[in-house]
């Protein structure tokens, strides 16, 4: 518990009233006597407070022997009326309530007692009592009042060391806490940027593995037929082999896809790769943009192309269809991107799982806090139709995907 100054202060000033009056005694005049109860007197006070006084009859007889003693150095020495301060003190100190202020009327009647003189009136006495009652009175209470202002604010600082340990305990939960979601914040952005690179990895590399694939098979049918036809089979193998080794490469450099990296617009690039997708294929694909085509955001320049290609790629490999129509539309707040075929369609209830390509696609447009649909039927073809909000190029913002605004570019885009 904290220690004040009155703590310091109180168990003192019994030694004080007590000595200090011994000592004027003895300047004035030497008396064995004086010297021999101021000392007892003294160490009585000592020996009782800090050894029995806690218990009721030790405290009486403490009382007792002290009054008794202060008695006779008063009627030695009327100086010794000071030492009655002193054990008014320690009457509100140690006795409680009310028995208190009974332990000063008596202590004033000791005093009272001790000073009476022959021939004084009754009168006088009295009002020497009752003066001295009230002034002991009067003391007590400023003690008390002293006293329980030093417990209450022992209190308060016990409670304030209490609140300050709680507030110590809960900053270093804090701390923990803090330090926890910075974990989880590292470990979300590694597995963010695992998809990410897992999009870019299958939107680019796997898909023109993908073509190679399909060129190869065709020239291999057509070796033993059509010599020219197998040789353009093989061109376009060895194209599409080198656009893959450089989108891969561009993957591993962290760069943007090579068609966007030169300011080029969307809409060419979505209409140069669809006419190659049409070569490479033998099926139809026209491309319509409505609207003022304007840059836009890396982002979602980037997310517009690598869905286009991935529904052309679609179309190719499931769709069995033999013309496909994209439209890419400039609208005022957002951009939409919607590819059809008259393919053979699948059931709409498939459209809630789907293989990795339809999940990159509709993690890309999500994540710019874009719509992406899939309309479909069985024998009604297919339609994937996307809208994104149509940030301007060059925006720069951290805001989250659930706004309208756009995170930071991948460093990889």
């Amino acid at each position: 518990m904290e220690i004040t100054r009155w703590d310091r202060v109180q168990p003192a000033l019994p030694y004080l009233f007590i000595l200090l009056p011994g000592v004027f005694a003895l300047l004035g005049e030497w008396r064995w006597e004086v010297l021999a109860l101021t000392v007892f007197a003294a160490a009585w006070h000592w020996l009782m407070v800090t050894k029995w006084a806690a218990r009721p009859l030790p405290l009486i007889a403490y009382f007792v022997v002290l009054l008794a003693v202060l008695a006779v150095l008063v009627r030695i020495d009327t100086v010794f009326t000071v030492t009655g301060v002193g054990v008014f003190v320690q009457c509100f100190a140690l006795l409680p309530g009310w028995w208190a202020y009974g332990g000063v009327a008596v202590t004033v009647g000791v005093l009272v007692a001790a000073r009476l003189q022959p021939g004084r009136p009754l009168a006088e006495l009295l009002s020497s009592f009752v003066v001295g009652v009230l002034i002991a009175s009067a003391t007590g209470l400023i003690i008390r009042t002293i006293v329980d202002q030093n417990d209450r604010y022992k209190a308060m600082i016990g409670e304030l060391k209490d609140k300050s340990a709680k507030l110590a305990a809960l900053a270093e939960d804090n701390a923990h806490l803090h330090a926890q979601l910075l974990s989880q914040a590292r470990e979300a952005g590694v597995l963010e940027e695992r998809q990410r690179m897992a999009r870019e990895i299958h939107d680019t590399v796997a898909q023109g593995l993908t073509a190679i694939l399909t060129q190869v098979e065709a020239a291999e049918a057509a070796v033993g037929e059509d010599v020219s036809a197998a040789r353009s089979r093989l061109d376009t193998v060895r194209t599409v082999a080198r656009e893959s080794l450089t989108e891969a490469r561009r993957s591993v450099q962290a760069l943007r896809p090579g068609p966007l990296q030169h300011e080029a617009e969307l809409a060419i690039v979505i209409r140069d790769f669809a006419e190659k997708w049409a070569r490479s294929t033998g099926v139809a694909a026209a491309v319509r943009v409505t609207g003022e085509p304007r840059p836009l955001h890396v982002e979602v320049e980037t997310s517009l192309l690598r869905v286009a290609q991935e529904a052309l790629h679609n179309v190719a490999k499931h769709a069995s269809a033999d013309r496909v129509q994209v439209t890419l539309s400039y609208m005022e707040d957002v951009v939409a991107l919607d590819v059809r075929d008259n393919g053979r369609g699948f059931a709409a209830e498939a459209t809630h799982g789907g293989g990795f390509g339809l999940t990159a696609m509709r993690q890309r447009v999500t994540r710019l806090a874009g719509n992406f649909v899939i309309e479909t039927a069985p024998g009604e073809g297919t339609g994937i139709c996307t809208t994104i909000p149509a940030i301007p190029a060059g925006l720069s913002t951290s805001a989250g995907p659930s706004t309208s605004a756009l995170p930071d570019p991948d460093p990889g885009l």
